[in-house]
C-alpha cells in the first residue's frame, strides 16, 4: 500500500464518486477505478459499496479512512517540516544573562540571522535563577546562563569558558577589595554563592550588597567608589571601562566560569531552534 493509494481512497470516500474524485485529483477516471480495485485486492477486503447513487464506505472502509487521515496528515507534516528545515522561519525566544548578551550572544545571533533572516529572534535578559525558571515555564525556548545547571528537566550545551574577576576603583589586593561593599545584579545572580564561599575563606562577614540592573550601572558604580564587583573578564573588556576601574585576579579555584545554553528536555525542537543550536556548536 502506497501513500498515493490512500490519497485516492480518501478522495473517493469524501466525494462519494469515482468521477468526482478523479476530477478533484486531476486523474484519469479509469486510473482511479483501477487503483481502488487493486487496493481492495491487496487488502482482500471490500472498501466500498457500489450503488447507483455512488460509492459508500463499508465498515472496513470506515476504519481504513481513519488511518488514512492520520497517515496522510503525518506525511503532510513531515513534508512541511523537511521544507522548513531548509528555510527556518517563525519566532525564536532566547534568554540571556546581561553579561552574555554583551559577550557571546551578538556573535551567535548575527551569524544565525545572516543565514536565516526569516526567523523572528527575540532576546530577554535576566539573572540565572530567573532564566532557568523561564525555560521551565516555556517563556523562552532556551537561555545562555552560567553552569553547570543541575535540574532533571533541563538539557545543557557547553558554549564557552570565561574568567571571573574582581573590579574596583583603586589598586590593592583582591582580599583588601573584598572588604568593600559588593555590587551585584539581582538576587538570582549566580555569582553570589561563589562570593559567599570566597568571603568565608577570607574570614569576611556581614558584607554589604548593592544591587543593580545592568552591567554598565555596576561598572559605573564601581568607578564612582560605591564598592567592588565580580564580573566575567570578557564583559569588563567589552565595556567602556573608566580609567579608574582596576581588574584583580581571583584565587584559581574561583576563576572559571562555564557558559552553557539550556533548554527543556521535552521541548519540541523546531527547525529554527535546531539551527540555532547548530550555530552555538559551530562557534566556540
Amino acid at each position: 500500500m502506497e501513500s498515493g493509494d490512500l490519497k485516492i481512497f480518501r478522495a473517493v470516500a469524501r466525494e462519494g464518486s469515482i468521477t468526482k474524485a478523479a476530477q478533484m485529483l486531476n486523474y484519469v477516471q479509469s486510473n482511479v477505478t483501477a487503483r481502488i480495485h487493486n487496493l481492495e485486492e491487496n487488502l482482500n477486503i471490500r472498501l466500498f459499496h457500489r450503488t447507483n447513487r455512488g460509492m459508500k464506505l463499508t465498515a472496513a472502509g470506515e476504519n481504513l479512512l481513519q488511518y488514512a487521515d492520520q497517515v496522510l496528515s503525518l506525511l503532510d507534516e513531515a513534508e512541511k517540516s523537511a521544507q522548513m528545515s531548509q528555510h527556518p522561519k517563525g519566532p525564536l525566544r532566547i534568554g540571556s544573562l546581561e553579561t552574555t548578551a554583551v559577550t557571546h550572544l551578538p556573535e551567535h545571533a548575527a551569524s544565525f540571522l545572516r543565514r536565516f533572516p526569516e526567523v523572528d529572534l527575540s532576546v530577554n535578559t535576566a539573572d540565572t535563577h530567573n532564566l532557568i525558571q523561564q525555560v521551565l515555564d516555556h517563556k523562552v525556548d532556551g537561555a545562555f546562563v552560567y553552569g553547570p545547571v543541575e535540574h532533571p528537566d533541563v538539557r545543557q550545551i557547553h558554549v564557552s569558558h570565561d574568567e571571573l574577576v574582581l573590579i574596583s576603583s583603586r589598586e590593592g589586593t583582591a582580599e583588601d577589595m573584598l572588604r568593600q561593599p559588593m555590587l551585584f545584579f539581582g538576587s538570582g545572580c549566580s555569582h553570589r554563592a561563589r562570593v559567599k564561599r570566597l568571603l568565608e575563606e577570607a574570614g569576611i562577614q556581614n558584607q554589604k550588597i548593592i544591587e543593580f540592573g545592568t552591567l554598565e550601572a555596576i561598572i559605573r558604580g564601581v568607578s564612582a567608589g560605591l564598592g567592588t564587583a565580580l564580573l566575567p573578564k570578557s564583559a569588563v573588556d567589552c565595556s567602556e571601562r573608566p580609567t579608574n576601574v582596576w581588574i584583580h585576579q581571583l584565587p584559581a579555584a574561583y576563576q572559571d566560569l562555564e557558559i552553557v545554553f539550556i533548554y527543556r528536555k521535552d521541548f519540541f525542537i523546531t527547525s529554527a531552534f535546531q539551527r540555532f543550536i547548530d550555530e552555538i556548536s559551530e562557534i566556540k
